[in-house]
């Protein structure tokens, strides 16, 4: 059985990594809350349930990829118990057809290594080389659960705290894919738009 510490709101007293740092920082410094809980390394699908459970939430799942010739690279984030097709991708962003990104680029543009791929990697790509594409299912929930930079640290934080806030603080903006993919894909913008979320006088 992994694992699991007690749920926590507060930084690590150690870090692990310079990203890990940078993240904590930064969630000071925009004053967003969160828990958190350390971890022996998840390695199967009944770590990732034990982790699910202490945090009451559920993880997403975040993958590195990129096209053949590694000039185009994407973090997708989808609901952890969803089957990824990069055919479906690549056919909703139409773009060529993707796989995963090489671990030396993980390291190198994401500042995390396999396991930990986490949309707060956002902070470590300052070149915006890497474009953010989110599942709407993430974004229609109300908590979003995912690595804190490490293989041993989970935390849970507004799903709206990640969209409205950390992001356009790391100066990303972010395609979402709808349902299983195809037809096509939206813009952050367009998507609070179809959701009411708006402006609200209806005016451009």
């Amino acid at each position: 059985m992994i694992y699991v510490s007690n749920v926590k709101t507060l930084p690590p007293e150690i870090y692990k990594t310079p990203l890990q740092s940078l993240i904590y920082q930064t969630l000071e410094l925009l004053d967003l809350s969160f828990e958190r809980v350390d971890t022996d390394e998840a390695i199967s699908i009944e770590d990732c349930a034990a982790i699910n459970k202490r945090l009451d939430v559920k993880i997403v799942k975040t993958l590195f990829l990129c096209n053949r010739q590694q000039t185009s690279f994407y973090l997708f984030v989808t609901k952890g118990d969803k089957p990824f097709s990069s055919k479906a991708f690549s056919q909703a962003l139409g773009v060529s057809r993707v796989s995963f990104a090489p671990v030396e680029r993980m390291e190198a543009m994401l500042g995390t290594k396999v396991g930990a791929a986490t949309v707060f990697s956002a902070l470590w790509d300052k070149g915006n080389d890497v474009q953010m594409v989110f599942d709407e299912d993430v974004l229609a929930e109300e908590w979003y659960g995912c690595s804190d930079g490490t293989t041993t640290g989970y935390m849970k934080i507004r799903t709206e705290a990640i969209v409205r806030d950390f992001l356009p603080f790391a100066n990303h903006r972010i395609l979402v894919i709808g349902g299983q993919f195809p037809p096509g894909v939206v813009s952050m913008d367009e998507s609070k738009e179809m959701r009411g979320e708006g402006n609200s006088s209806g005016g451009p």
